[in-house]
């Protein structure tokens, strides 16, 4: 073998160790995304269920499972902005923001989380969407005064996300959560209006019938 030949052929070893170092990384990371991707999406039932507890250890299962993934994806770039841990980012935001919504707990930032700021912002916008099951529940309990917090937790999330201007490419496509956010905010802003209304009809009649 040339001394050219062997110089190939050693380069090629190095690049086939690289690769498969990268291959073994996304083999740890896939399959952790999904896991703490389902593990958020049982904690965000247990959440509007009230079931703060049992939605805080799902969490906590979805938080080890991309603490596995940042481990295998150390030095591996390629793996960790592949999208697939970002989406798992996002629902883990989703889910610990949906919790501290509900429950009135602090709320907790992107550091805090250990997430990068587009899977945050777009976790906010999907727990700020997902507050909408709670505020129909509050009202149908008859809690206007619970709905209305809960509402306006929604609509000061949507006057953060509008003023973020940012491309998608920067944001994760944060523009077309914002609007999906807008129209579930609007929906909501008429069903706790006619809710409002209806109370003070109500007491109107009350009023009258007691005098």
């Amino acid at each position: 073998m040339t001394g050219r030949a062997e110089a190939i052929a050693a380069a090629g070893s190095a690049a086939l160790v690289a690769l498969d170092a990268t291959h073994q990384a996304r083999e740890i990371t896939l399959p952790a995304s999904r896991a703490a991707i389902r593990a958020c999406a049982v904690a965000i039932r247990a959440v509007q269920r009230n079931e703060f507890d049992r939605a805080r250890t799902h969490i906590a299962e979805a938080r080890a499972e991309l603490e596995r993934a940042a481990a295998a994806t150390e030095g591996h770039g390629v793996v960790r902005h592949a999208g697939f841990v970002q989406d798992a980012q996002k629902e883990y935001a989703e889910a610990n923001l949906t919790l501290a919504f509900v429950e009135g707990g602090p709320l907790p930032t992107a550091d805090d989380l250990g997430v990068d700021a587009p899977a945050y912002l777009n976790g906010m916008a999907e727990a700020a969407s997902e507050l909408r099951r709670q505020v129909l529940d509050v009202l149908r309990a008859g809690d206007a005064d619970r709905a209305e917090d809960l509402f306006a937790a929604m609509d000061d999330v949507y006057a953060l996300l509008i003023t973020v201007d940012y491309p998608d490419a920067v944001t994760g496509g944060l523009r077309r959560t914002t609007d999906a956010l807008r129209a579930v905010l609007e929906r909501t802003r008429g069903d706790v209006t006619n809710a409002s209304v209806a109370a003070r009809f109500q007491a109107a009649v009350e009023r009258t019938q007691r005098s």
